[in-house]
């Protein structure tokens, strides 16, 4: 591939040749941080304190999700470099060539939840700042124009590529963090660290409200663990486990600086489910700037690390659609969610119930994913991982008709029984009491998965041919596709 960020990226979902693995794993952190180092993370923040949490409350269950988080993410670092594609493609090895199409329906969900985030909160903040500088209240009219410069702009971004996403991540890693620390001088003087919140809690108890604001810090880390392979996958296989774990990981704890400004900015705003409106409002003149510069490069930021994963997979799924062809179609079909959710339905309300199918329906997947990597002590054959993209039958990963029964039958109840065991203002299961009105979706999905996946492989064992071969049975490469199985 060329260097030059101007030229389309014409890779598509096949393997990345290895010459062209190009990346190191602090590229992975730019791409994770960068993602996240916005607007979008810090409207995650503001909701414990619209939830009625202290400060104090605020910051250890937004800590506590962002860690937990981060330590389920770090492994999906680990396929990109050794399949040579993202991870719903590298799913097929464990879900089945026909059955990785469930990465791509989770890719999917994530990629409209958080390019309409990120648009929606960058729209409102520049026409929130827009109409402080200059004292010109456009209505609807300036925030939908906000809107869709900015959707326009992230098209354009994701259509050239990895390598032109790779900038903007960057900028937005420097900017965004310097941008940030700015609002200690913006905010300092009006901050107070004793805030005890409003008293009323979202959940009506504490212990509830306090579980809802953990899972919903931790929505934004698994958020990421259907795209980590986008990028991974330019990263040579020689580079250590240890650095391509700690790139995500470190990535997520580096996200407690949006968060964190979001929280304490949120207990200064006299509403925090406006928080926007509130907090250009109460900026000072000489911040507005920083505040679209901050809101435009971040919403390029999320809005790409989510939409590009999405259309590149997708191109894969509908053969006849090119990965700039496939961008177009979900970014439309985002766009129209974004309009609709803010000016037909509650968009707060939506995105909440977005992020818990998220943390419900991806967790599950990535334990899945983590066990059969050990289980295949890391073995992937990059060529049978392509079967179902090139419209073929057959290899190592075709299972039953395409899809490997035994990753399915763990999946979907661990995913069904979060979603019973919910208890959120959007999404509550008839088992939401089950533990005191404690939200435990998130334990339940994840052990049931953990138990699931390696009970049913033991007693209806994979077949042999998805293992390493042992070393007196290795095959001779295969030439096709300019791949060959990675150990």
């Amino acid at each position: 591939m060329s260097d030059k960020i101007t030229e389309v990226e014409h890779h598509g979902i096949a393997p990345i040749p290895p010459e062209e693995q190009t990346s190191r794993p602090r590229d992975l952190f730019r791409m994770a941080f960068g993602g996240a180092n916005t607007f979008a993370t810090i409207i995650l923040g503001t909701l414990p304190i619209a939830y009625g949490l202290s400060f104090r409350d605020a910051a250890l269950a937004t800590a506590l999700g962002v860690v937990v988080g981060g330590l389920v993410l770090a492994p999906m670092a680990l396929f990109g470099p050794r399949t040579r594609t993202n991870n719903a493609v590298s799913s097929g090895a464990h879900f089945g060539v026909v059955g990785r199409c469930v990465g791509s329906f989770l890719s999917l969900l994530t990629a409209i939840t958080f390019f309409a985030i990120s648009v929606w909160v960058s729209g409102d903040a520049v026409a929130g700042a827009a109409q402080r500088l200059f004292g010109f209240n456009g209505g609807e009219v300036l925030r939908g124009v906000a809107y869709g410069v900015i959707a326009m702009a992230t098209l354009v971004v994701c259509i050239y590529g990895y390598r032109f996403m790779l900038l903007v991540n960057r900028i937005a890693v420097v900017l965004g963090t310097a941008i940030m620390l700015l609002g200690v001088v913006a905010y300092g003087g009006s901050f107070n660290p004793g805030f005890e919140g409003t008293g009323t809690y979202a959940l009506g108890t504490f212990w509830p409200t306090f579980t809802l604001a953990a899972l919903t810090a931790l929505a934004n880390p698994i958020s990421f663990g259907a795209f980590l392979g986008d990028w991974a996958r330019y990263i040579p296989a020689r580079y250590s486990k240890r650095s391509l774990l700690a790139a995500p990981f470190l990535a997520q704890v580096a996200t407690l600086l949006p968060f964190g400004f979001g929280i304490a900015t949120a207990t200064l705003v006299a509403d925090p489910a406006d928080y926007i409106t509130g907090l250009t409002a109460m900026s000072p003149l000489w911040y507005a700037i920083p505040l679209i510069v901050v809101a435009l490069i971040g919403g390029l930021s999320t809005g790409t690390t989510s939409l590009y994963g999405t259309g590149l997979d997708f191109s894969s799924i509908f053969p006849k659609l090119s990965r700039v062809q496939a961008t177009l179609l979900i970014g439309t079909l985002s766009v129209a969610f974004i309009f609709v959710g803010n000016f037909v339905l509650d968009m707060v309300s939506s995105i909440n119930a977005f992020a818990t199918l998220i943390v419900l329906c991806t967790s599950p997947w990535m334990v899945i994913m983590m066990i059969g990597f050990v289980q295949r002590r890391g073995f992937y054959d990059v060529a049978d991982l392509q079967v179902f993209n090139e419209g073929r039958q057959g290899g190592r990963y075709w299972f039953t008709r395409g899809v490997n029964w035994r990753a399915m039958a763990a999946w979907i109840p661990a995913t069904t029984l979060g979603l019973l065991c919910a208890n959120t203002p959007m999404i509550a299961g008839p088992l939401r009491d089950v533990a005191g009105g404690v939200d435990i979706s998130l334990l339940v999905t994840l052990l049931t998965a953990a138990v699931a996946y390696p009970v049913l492989v033991k007693l209806f064992p994979e077949p042999r041919e998805v293992f390493a071969p042992a070393p007196a049975e290795t095959p001779a490469p295969k030439k096709e596709l300019g791949g060959h199985p990675v150990a």
